[in-house]
């Protein structure tokens, strides 16, 4: 066997995430620079002054969603790409000490921001899949984006090749551009690699797509004097797309509105069109759209989560009839495994002083043993669906973690897992009914191991983790396999069951009832690669005993 490290159990995602990331870094960062080049290229228009202060700069998005994705070591490429889109698309237009201070300070104002929100106490999932994590990510986009366009214009001012009285204006016009590349390019392409898919095709979706083009042929062909106000044509489509399609839907929608407001750009004279002001609007119309499609998925998965938790406590009432058919079980089987047990006992003690019978002694006292263990297991089974509290008893972290891994040994090495542990030095005991966590454990371990398996892949890695945490001491179990769903709706609203002709229903929610049951608590989290499962029981204290 080998010994695991990572996350617990999950269904893979439908997208190739996990074939991007497996490409070498150096060709990930050759595609990150094309693609900057290539989107300032397509967006450079009405730029105030001869440098790249435009309405729109989709780039700064894709930097978001490298960093996000592929981590903190990509972060360099955010000072060296502005370099080079100005080298390949304005030639250079800034001497070339101010050509590396503003490349300094962009890279620098969003590696420091993405920094932040990559903090493991911020939980940012970059999947998007809640309000909160679209909430933190306009809001640190904003905050960079102010700090990047005040000191970037502030360098051009300095180096004398922007008057002091355009300073407002150009700063304005440069966080705009900013925030409408982040808030349409970087929640779409996030979407798009994590989920696998941004939109299902469909008539409705045709329709939408349809009465987006009108919308935006309305606001150009009435545009030298209309165009503000017929913008507002464009939120039906948006919200259509909101309500109907969620957050997934809404990133296509924007996407496509904002390409054709650029294409309306080019091909109208750019003294029909006040591009500034189209701009201001499609940042509202974007964090409109974005907001509302964020409500309206977290409202889908509130009421899934509402339909799994009432099939869970249906489950669940199951679960209490088999337990009180446990204890009927229980009695009736005691009484002839007792009854065996005395006359095994007997057997072992008329022959023990009888030299000639050892052999037979012995047995019987093996056979009275095995009659007692019988006996226990009826008992712990009993305890183990009831979620009995008389069974527990301080235990050591490290019993039960050896033990689950003994267990689980002929799958290991049947799958080719490796399987770490990693527990701090010094860890208390902990007061549980070690038969019922055991099985929490257990259960965990083998959903990370068919998440892994479920990918394909002929190797993988588990982790399984302790720390003392005050009076509890948790216990996480890490994977290196899909990771969750986006629409995993976490283990309050997971169903206790198995869609496995094998399996014994052990899921998530009964794993959440036995570790509350303990006091403790259970939490599922998904890193940029796999996922993790911790859960937290509580140490046997002295006044326990």
């Amino acid at each position: 066997m080998t010994t695991v490290l990572d996350t617990p159990v999950r269904r893979p995602t439908p997208m190739s995430l996990s074939k991007v990331l497996s490409l070498p870094w150096p060709v990930l960062g050759l595609a990150y620079l094309a693609g900057y080049v290539l989107l300032d290229w397509v967006s450079f228009l009405h730029p105030f002054a001869p440098f790249g202060i435009t309405p729109w700069n989709p780039p700064t998005g894709l930097s978001f969603v490298l960093v996000l994705l592929f981590g903190q070591r990509m972060i360099p490429l955010l000072f060296v790409a502005p370099i080079l889109a100005d080298l390949l698309v304005r030639h250079l237009p800034l001497p070339w000490t101010t050509e590396f201070r503003t490349a300094a300070v962009i890279g620098g104002g969003y590696a420091v921001g993405l920094i932040g929100l990559l903090q493991p106490k911020l939980r940012f999932n970059p999947t998007l899949g809640t309000m909160r994590d679209l909430v933190l990510l306009l809001v640190v986009a904003g905050a960079s984006a102010a700090v990047v366009s005040v000191a970037y214009v502030g360098l051009t001012v300095d180096a004398g090749l922007l008057p002091l009285a355009d300073l407002p204006a150009a700063a304005v016009q440069y966080w705009v551009g900013d925030m409408i590349g982040i808030a349409i390019v970087a929640p779409f392409g996030l979407i798009l690699l994590t989920r696998g898919r941004t939109v299902r095709l469909s008539v409705e979706t045709a329709v939408q797509v349809a009465a987006t083009l009108v919308a935006l042929a309305l606001v150009f062909v009435f545009a030298e004097r209309h165009h503000s106000q017929l913008f507002y044509v464009l939120f039906l489509p948006i919200i259509w797309m909101a309500v109907r399609g969620g957050l997934e839907a809404v990133t296509v929608g924007v996407l496509l509105t904002q390409l054709g407001l650029i294409a309306g750009v080019h091909l109208l004279p750019g003294d029909e069109v006040d591009v500034t002001g189209l701009q201001a609007l499609m940042l509202v119309l974007a964090m409109t759209g974005l907001i509302a499609g964020a409500l309206v998925t977290q409202n889908r998965r509130t009421a899934l989560q509402l339909r799994l938790h009432q099939d869970s406590l249906a489950r669940l009432a199951r679960l209490g009839s088999m337990g009180e058919l446990a204890t009927a079980i229980a009695h009736e089987i005691n009484q002839p495994l007792t009854a065996a047990g005395t006359y095994t006992r007997l057997v072992a003690e008329t022959l023990r002083d009888d030299p000639h019978h050892l052999a037979v002694s012995e047995t019987a006292d093996k056979a009275a043993a095995q009659v007692q263990r019988a006996a226990d297991v009826v008992r712990r089974l009993r305890a183990l669906i009831r979620l009995d509290q008389s069974g527990r008893a301080p235990v050591p972290v490290a019993r039960i973690v050896r033990e689950t891994l003994e267990l689980m040994h002929p799958e290991l090495d049947r799958h080719g897992i490796t399987v770490t542990a990693r527990l701090a030095e010094d860890l208390p005991p902990v007061l549980v009914d070690i038969l019922q966590i055991e099985q929490v454990l257990l259960n965990l371990i083998r959903n990370a191991v068919e998440a892994i398996d479920g990918t394909g892949a002929s190797h993988g890695s588990i982790v399984v983790s302790a720390a003392a945490e005050g009076d509890m001491v948790a216990i996480a179990v890490a994977d290196s396999g899909p990771g969750f769903p986006p629409d995993f709706p976490g283990p309050e609203g997971s169903t206790f069951g198995s869609s496995k002709a094998d399996g014994l229903g052990f899921g998530l929610s009964l794993c959440r009832s036995i570790v509350e049951a303990h006091r403790g608590r259970l939490t599922v989290d998904q890193p940029t690669r796999g996922a993790v499962v911790r859960f937290t029981i509580p140490v046997a204290k002295v006044s326990d005993d």
